[in-house]
């Protein structure tokens, strides 16, 4: 089944590429900073919302963690 008919899937992708999209503009912020339109510019404003929010990814990491484990 794809992520996108599947919404607990659908929110597992949506928060990796939250959090993957924060962790590589911490190790390489020009990349992302430099595209900031276009299809680029989506991983750069996920990037942003990881980093402003990140209290509220991780604790939806952390749910979604546990809620793959344990209930499917």
């Amino acid at each position: 089944m794809s992520a996108f008919f599947n919404f607990q899937s659908l929110l597992t992708v949506i928060l990796l590429l939250t959090c993957a999209c924060a962790y590589s503009r911490s190790l390489a912020p020009s990349v992302l900073d430099r595209n900031k339109t276009g299809l680029l510019g989506k991983f750069w404003k996920c990037a942003r919302i990881g980093e402003w929010k990140s209290p509220y990814v991780a604790a939806g990491c952390i749910v979604m963690a546990f809620s793959i484990l344990f209930t499917q």
